[in-house]
């Protein structure tokens, strides 16, 4: 656990990320590769803009971006992340859980996918039933998030299916 924040702190950025999870019951994730870097996982998402309604809907449009993708059940908030932003202020991450319900890859669009130097965004689909043990073996960061899953993920299957 870091050290207590100072009461003062700012929120100056914000992204929503999905705990993406497909019919199947298996978690949808981006195998990123950077150049001279060890591949990691993620979840899909990004910062919220200006024009987002609401971090929800930035989390829609984030689907629609990196994945092609459409979600019902989205859950607000099941996780959050926050870490010094290195601008003096406080990034969050707010994770939802949602249910994949459509996904397009030749839909993708946005910096990530326009700019090689930055290395690939590989969807990959990864068991959350059984023994996990996939999904125990991955770099997926950041690794509160892996453990958070790995604690929760009857629930986090359940809530996808209501």
């Amino acid at each position: 656990m870091g050290a207590p924040r100072d009461r003062d702190a700012v929120i100056t950025r914000r992204s929503a990320r999905a705990i993406l999870i497909d019919d199947d019951g298996r978690l949808v994730l981006f195998k990123r590769t950077k150049p001279g870097q060890e591949p990691y996982w993620s979840t899909v998402g990004g910062g919220v803009d200006a024009t987002d309604a609401s971090v929800e809907a930035a989390l829609h449009r984030e689907l629609a971006e990196e994945l092609g993708a459409e979600a019902t059940a989205a859950t607000p908030a099941v996780f959050l992340h926050s870490f010094d932003g290195g601008d003096g202020g406080l990034t969050v991450q707010h994770y939802f859980v949602a249910r994949l319900t459509g996904l397009d890859l030749s839909k993708r669009h946005g910096p990530e996918f326009e700019d090689p130097s930055r290395g690939a965004y590989d969807p990959v689909r990864v068991p959350l039933s059984g023994d996990c043990e996939q999904l125990a073996k991955l770099d997926l960061r950041p690794p509160s998030l892996k453990q958070f899953i790995l604690s929760n993920r009857d629930a986090l299957l359940v809530m996808v299916r209501e």
